[in-house]
C-alpha cells in the first residue's frame, strides 16, 4: 500500500492512495503516520477495510512528510562507490553514521530554504526507509522483517558546516527544511526490488545526479543490522540510504544552491519531489 500525510503542515491527515491514485483518509482508523502508528499491526487493521469505504481527501491538498515526529533521523553516508570516487575519499569498510535533525523535515514539494550566510547549500536525491518493529541487535538475515516501508529523501547538505565547522557532519544537515520525505511510503510488500531502483535529481531541468540503489556499498539489511548494534531503532524511526555522484560540491567548478532554482528528483516506484529554492530572509 501507498501512505501519505496530506494537508497543511501542522495539521495532515493519514491516508492511503488508492488504484486510481485518489488520496483517501485514514482518520477512522488512525490520527496520524507516526512513531505510534507505524507499526504491522496498523498495516493489518488498514487491510482488513476495503478501501472505498475511506472517504476521499482533495487532490489539491499539500502533501506533508510521509512520516511525523520520528524518534531517529538517520543518514548513512558515502554509501555509493561512485560518490566516494568523485569526493577523493576511501571506500568506506563500516556505514558512516550521521544524524539528521528531526525539525528539518518537510513535505516533498514544501521550499528548500538557503540558510543564512550559506554559499554552498547541495543536493542529494536518496533512498529513505521507515522501521515497523523495534530492532535491537538484530542479524542481517531478519533486519528487514523490521523495516516498514520505503519513500523517497532530499538529503538536503550545507557543505561548509558538514565539513569545515567541527569534526561531526551533523551541523550542515539539519537546517530546516533540509529533510524533505515522501510523497509516500510505499510498505515492503509492494516494492519487492527496493535495491534495484533508478534515481535522478534535476536542477533548473539540468541532469545531475543518476544512479541505482543496487550501487549501494551496503544494502538495506545490512545498514538495519549495523545501526541496531549502535542503537535501538523504533518504530517510525527513518533513514536515509546514501547519494549517488552528481552533487554540486564535486561539479568542476562546484555548484550551490543560492535562491530561485527548481530541485526535481524522483526514485522508481517512490514519486517525485519539487522543490523552489529560496535564499534565506531576516
Amino acid at each position: 500500500m501507498k501512505l501519505c500525510r496530506i494537508g497543511d503542515a501542522g495539521n495532515e491527515k493519514p491516508a492511503i492512495i488508492d488504484k486510481e491514485s485518489n488520496y483517501r483518509d485514514l482518520s477512522s482508523i488512525i490520527n496520524d503516520l507516526n512513531p505510534d502508528t507505524l507499526n504491522f499491526e496498523t498495516l493489518e487493521k488498514i487491510e482488513k477495510v476495503e478501501i472505498s469505504k475511506f472517504p476521499i481527501l482533495e487532490q489539491s491538498s499539500r502533501i506533508g512528510p510521509c512520516v511525523s515526529k520520528p524518534s531517529k533521523f538517520i543518514g548513512i553516508g558515502l554509501n555509493f562507490k561512485d560518490h566516494a570516487e568523485e569526493q577523493n575519499l576511501p571506500i568506506p569498510k563500516e556505514p558512516i553514521i550521521f544524524s539528521k535533525f528531526t525539525s528539518c523535515i518537510t513535505g516533498p514539494n514544501d521550499p528548500i530554504i538557503v540558510p543564512k550566510d550559506s554559499n554552498h547549500t547541495d543536493w542529494e536525491v536518496e533512498l529513505g526507509f521507515v522501521i515497523g518493529r523495534k530492532a535491537i541487535n538484530v542479524s542481517v538475515d531478519k533486519a528487514l522483517d523490521h523495516v516498514l516501508g520505503f519513500f523517497l529523501v532530499n538529503d538536503v547538505s550545507e557543505r561548509n558546516y558538514q565539513k569545515n565547522k567541527g569534526l561531526t557532519w551533523d551541523k550542515g544537515k539539519g537546517f530546516d527544511t533540509f529533510g524533505p520525505i515522501g510523497p509516500y511510503i510505499v510498505t515492503k510488500d509492494e516494492l519487492p526490488d527496493f535495491q534495484k531502483l533508478n534515481m535522478f535529481l534535476d536542477v533548473n531541468g539540468k541532469r545531475m545526479q543518476t544512479g541505482n540503489t543496487e550501487q549501494m556499498i551496503f544494502d538495506i539489511k545490512t545498514l538495519v543490522s549495523y545501526m541496531s548494534s549502535c542503537m535501538s531503532l523504533h518504530p517510525g524511526d527513518i533513514c536515509c540510504t546514501g547519494t549517488p555522484p552528481g552533487v554540486g560540491e564535486n561539479m568542476k567548478p562546484p555548484v550551490f544552491l543560492k535562491g530561485g532554482e527548481e530541485v526535481v528528483l524522483g526514485i522508481d516506484k517512490l514519486g517525485q519531489q519539487k522543490h523552489k529554492v529560496i535564499p534565506y530572509k531576516n
